[in-house]
């Protein structure tokens, strides 16, 4: 072989080591730390134990070109942390249980579909109208509800969920596109999570009146807020926290400031 093909073909062997040392979701979240940090999910205590893989992840992540990528490696954990708190709340199966092995904190991603669905979650729309015999209960990590969220989600990651939202409880990949796509989309009057949490959001004169500050509380009133900010301390927020301090722990990362929305008007007030 040639000395300009032998360096033509050691370049094409470090590529893929060059790309995943920058950016990649995968660098900083190997499959042994994904287990670590959702140590319960294939329990079979668990309602959705073998659901939620190290490949589904990383094949959806990867269809997000800034999820996990953006800033330096301390940004990134920190964006991971956060969005798997957040996740990990929404399909806990040890919060409220103090006495759960390893304690409730690791008990995350342990449900796929909504436990006790408070209907079909079908709203009038013209953009997104329900499919007949269809319900739009939360499913999947970040447990995506209501036909608007279905149909945007569908749209953005090229699935019909209107017509098919079961897809979200029984494809893993296309489960957590839908928390991804949610986690970086900005929806109305609220900021992504993602540019929350990578510092790329600004607060506006009306979010510092309303006690909207910079951290990792305002992520919790994007997703929730109106059950959980603004009324003091909350157990559903502070299970949240936890969740989220202990990945930062796992990952080697500061949680930061403003963890909480106690005192934070609700943005959809």
């Amino acid at each position: 072989m040639e000395r300009t093909t032998k360096l033509s073909f050691l370049i094409l062997c470090l590529i893929p080591f060059l790309l995943g040392s920058k950016g990649d979701v995968g660098s900083l979240t190997p499959s042994s730390l994904f287990d670590q940090m959702l140590k319960y999910k294939d329990d079979g205590r668990c309602a959705g134990h073998g659901f939620y893989t190290y490949d589904s992840f990383i094949a959806a992540a990867s269809s997000f070109n800034e999820f996990g990528t953006t800033g330096d490696d301390n940004t990134r954990k920190k964006e991971l942390a956060a969005f798997f708190a957040q996740t990990s709340h929404e399909t806990t199966g040890g919060g409220g249980w103090p006495s759960a092995p390893d304690g409730p904190y690791a008990w995350g991603y342990c449900f796929v579909n909504e436990q006790k669905p408070l209907g079909d979650y079908c709203d009038p729309s013209i953009d997104w109208p329900c499919a007949s015999g269809k319900s739009y209960y939360g499913r999947g990590p970040i447990q995506l509800t209501h036909n608007y969220n279905y149909g945007q989600a569908g749209n953005a990651i090229k699935e019909d969920l209107l017509h098919n939202p079961d897809l979200v409880s029984t494809n893993p990949t296309v489960s957590f596109k839908t928390a991804i796509w949610f986690w970086m989309t900005s929806q109305a009057n609220k900021p992504s999570s993602h540019d929350v949490i990578t510092g790329k959001w600004t607060p506006s004169a009306v979010d510092s009146s309303a006690g909207r500050v910079p951290g990792y509380g305002v992520i919790t009133n994007i997703i929730n807020g109106k059950f959980e900010c603004g009324q003091g301390q909350n157990s559903n927020s502070e299970d949240r926290i936890g969740f989220y301090k202990r990945y930062c722990t796992i990952l080697g990362v500061s949680p930061g400031d403003n963890l909480d929305c106690n005192n934070q008007m609700s943005f959809d007030k």
